[in-house]
């Protein structure tokens, strides 16, 4: 699995930082996690084609996470894409699509599936399934939780001391049911183990609130929205974000091993301050820059 980042400002963009988006890879699934304008070629820099992405999840509908939509559709048609692009997002994300479509003209060689969230886990697959939680911002907006289903791999030393074949039997261990080899069962956990699966969390705009810390509860990685440092509070406040601060409490109290903060305010030539603040509340914590890759 692997995290790119190619955007980590806010609503202003800066020569150094676009408009917020990150893409997440994982297998043959590549989902991009909002979608602000330029996009589209923050991802030929980075060296990933467009047509790696699979899901696009939309937090909430602020220019400065969706601008790049129309561009990276139009490319995508453009570059024969063949698969269905599925589309998350809130409520009237169907209607907002429509009329985007209506305002630009170009030929949509795209096919799309639009879904509106409207529960909790809104994806589910064999490997991985998808959560959404409601945050505090100023309209509707989502944080969303990717969620790795535990595996069970075989422990091929005690396969091989016992002299079970590659196989069946083995495709059997791994459902976890109990096999008979020469005479003799063997269940499921005497010949496998478990590996759980990650947890990768997303805290997209929005004040503290509740559902930060759900969201964020034994996450393996963090990503969290932190647009300014903690003398500018009251500012926070006001446009409903998060300072750097509350961004680590929240690492902090929901037992994160990992926090990576994001969507920087534009007045921040860099991110010193507000990783030196974190850090006085969360040690294992650093601040994204466009391009940077995270293995998970």
């Amino acid at each position: 699995m692997e995290i790119v980042f190619l955007g980590t400002t806010c609503m202003v963009p800066t020569k150094e930082r676009n408009h917020i988006g990150t893409f997440l890879s994982y297998g043959s699934e590549g989902i991009l996690i909002d979608c602000g304008e330029g996009t589209q070629r923050q991802m030929k820099i980075a060296g990933i084609p467009l047509s790696k992405i699979t899901k696009i999840l939309i937090s909430h509908w602020h220019g400065d996470h969706v601008l790049g939509i129309p561009g990276v559709i139009q490319s995508m048609g453009a570059s024969d894409y063949k698969g269905i692009l599925e589309i998350f997002g809130p409520k009237g994300t169907k209607e907002r699509i429509k009329k985007m479509f209506e305002a630009f003209v170009f030929d949509n060689k795209v096919e799309i599936n639009i879904h509106e969230i409207t529960k909790t886990k809104f994806f589910d697959s064999k490997d991985y399934y998808l959560e959404a939680l409601e945050l505090d911002h100023r309209i509707k907006c989502f944080g969303f939780n990717f969620i790795e289903k535990d595996k069970r791999k075989i422990d091929m030393g005690k396969v091989k001391k016992i002299g079970i074949p590659q196989g069946p039997l083995l495709g059997k261990v791994q459902e976890g049911a109990m096999i008979e080899f020469k005479g003799k069962r063997h269940k499921a956990d005497e010949l496998s183990y478990i590996v759980k699966g990650k947890k990768i969390s997303f805290v997209s705009d929005t004040v503290l609130c509740k559902n930060c810390y759900e969201l964020a509860k034994d996450a393996d990685l963090l990503i969290c929205e932190s647009a300014y440092a903690s003398n500018l509070e009251e500012k926070a406040e006001q446009y409903k974000h998060l300072t750097a601060k509350q961004a680590a409490l929240i690492a902090s109290k929901a037992n994160v091993k990992k926090l990576v903060l994001t969507h920087f305010s534009a007045r921040y030539k860099d991110t010193h301050e507000i990783e030196e603040e974190a850090n006085d509340y969360f040690k294992d914590v650093v601040c994204a820059r466009d391009f940077m890759k995270i293995k998970v």
